[in-house]
């Protein structure tokens, strides 16, 4: 596939035009390389820009730089929200929106799943995204025409903690999916899981909110309980150092009367003046309880000069705070528990199935975000227009689905002809865009003129390169010294 480009063609790089210039070539990519669509990968990822943007920009659908939750940790910045569809073969970059820096993931992933259908892509199945999509309007939005969905619930959601609890009450659960250890000494990874039916409530196009039976999977996995018993053990150390801190400045503060101490245990609660919503939790792994007991202390003489021995030493009455800190029970069993939200019914797709298409996010749009954070490294950057922001957008997603074309063709090659190429770390069947480009790197070819004679040598030259260039559909001759050099009857280039 070859893009042709000139500078009059920097008018269809206008916001407006994105996705009609993007879906074009897409669509050809999956007719040339014959790219199965069945799941869509959905996620959203943040880039923050230097400078200063004006507050609405000039040309209709650019996106508004702006201050916002930032997910590189950069709030100090301006951003916009990148929203990519990946397909889950290969994970190439199928959608791409990008919108204001203080849109919501819960406010941009309708929009996302509405734009995914308007590809209109053959044999596509449904979309997969993580816990931002569980909510109300996706699911109707999904529910409505009989779209298949698959998220995340969310931690914080009622549902998810009573089907884990459900979980827990289970003697055994079906094995969904066995994986070997990531090393030699390390257990095989499972999955166990099945599927239970609940109400759920669905908002339609025309803002009914109806409740629908909505098929939850609820799967435990060894490998996810043995890394948060680790997190878990590292967290309560670290919380108890920090409660323990808390403690000591608690009790060094003295209050003149009881309501100034009843006062700061409301601060401490989150019950002070203005405050509103749920209580904050500041500690995860233990509860305080606040007490008041009257105490006294000693201060300073009223009057100057040294006081008699029999003269008692001055005090003042007060009131000082007392914490009772306990420490929750977590036990093991509560660990590697996850709820999968989906659309499907259980007689068309398998426990199986919807917890591998969901698994496939992690091999998927999560790689394509870190390269477009750290090889592409688009961010952070100052542009003068906001237009430019979109433009520049578009051509990283762009330069994005050449890498993914890259890496899925050549790893699907290897597969199928059982070969390996050099890795980092020895030969490697499956290796990343970035590791077939760098051996290239190593690759040169060497001119040298005497007089009006010139001699040409290829260094480098093996035969993974050769391979690799099977892989892509490449002409293995670039790599050959050219016919002019090896007859020697070549005019130099003045």
């Amino acid at each position: 596939m070859i893009i042709g480009w000139d500078t009059s063609s920097r008018h269809c790089l206008r916001p407006i035009n994105l996705n009609q210039v993007y879906s074009a070539i897409v669509l050809k990519a999956l007719d040339v390389y014959t790219l199965t669509t069945p799941w869509v990968h959905q996620d959203t990822t943040t880039i923050a820009f230097y400078g200063v943007y004006a507050d609405a920009p000039q040309t209709p659908g650019a996106p508004r730089p702006a201050y916002g939750h930032s997910k590189d940790g950069r709030a100090d910045l301006k951003q916009v929200l990148l929203s990519l569809g990946v397909s889950g073969d290969g994970g190439i970059p199928l959608r791409v929106g990008i919108r204001d820096g203080n849109q919501s993931d819960s406010v941009e992933t309708p929009l996302a799943v509405e734009e995914c259908l308007a590809l209109g892509l053959e044999g596509m199945r449904g979309i997969v995204a993580d816990s931002k999509a569980y909510s109300r309007r996706t699911l109707g939005l999904c529910l409505e025409p009989k779209i298949d969905l698959v998220t995340l619930v969310p931690r914080t959601c009622a549902i998810r903690q009573a089907l884990a609890a459900w979980g827990q009450q289970q003697l055994a659960l079906p094995l969904l999916v066995e994986k070997p250890g990531r090393t030699r000494a390390e257990a095989p990874r499972r999955w166990h899981g099945q599927s239970v039916m609940r109400q759920g409530e669905g908002e339609y196009s025309d803002q009914r909110v109806v409740l629908e039976e909505v098929r939850f999977v609820v799967v435990h996995s060894s490998q996810l309980a043995q890394q948060q018993a680790q997190s878990s053990a590292a967290a309560q150390v670290k919380e108890a150092e920090a409660v323990a801190d808390h403690v000591r400045q608690v009790h060094t503060r003295w209050f003149a009367c009881r309501p100034d101490a009843e006062a700061a245990i409301a601060e401490y609660e989150g019950r002070g003046q203005g405050r509103r919503g749920r209580q904050p939790r500041p500690w995860r792994y233990h509860t305080r309880r606040y007490g008041i007991v009257a105490a006294s202390r000693r201060t300073r003489r009223a009057r100057r000069g040294r006081p008699a021995k029999t003269d008692p030493a001055p005090t003042e009455a007060g009131y000082r705070l007392v914490v009772e800190v306990e420490m929750l029970r977590h036990p093991e069993e509560d660990n590697g528990w996850t709820v999968l939200a989906t659309t499907v019914r259980p007689e068309e797709r398998t426990d199986t199935e919807i917890l591998q298409a969901y698994q496939d996010q992690m091999t998927t749009v999560e790689p394509g975000f870190r390269w477009i954070k750290n090889p592409a490294a688009i961010a952070p950057v100052w542009l003068e227009k906001p237009e430019r922001i979109a433009a520049l957008a578009m051509l990283t997603v762009l330069g994005l689905l050449v890498y993914s074309i890259i890496q899925r063709q050549v790893r699907l090659y290897l597969q199928t002809h059982g070969q390996q190429v050099p890795g980092n770390k020895g030969t490697t069947a499956p290796p990343t865009a970035a590791v077939v480009l760098s051996l290239f790197a190593r690759v040169a070819l060497v001119q040298v003129w005497i007089d009006d004679q010139g001699l040409a040598q290829v260094y480098g030259v093996q035969a993974h390169h050769l391979l690799l260039c099977n892989a892509l559909g490449l002409d293995s001759s670039w790599y050959e010294v050219p016919p002019e050099y090896k007859s020697g009857q070549c005019s130099q280039t003045p």
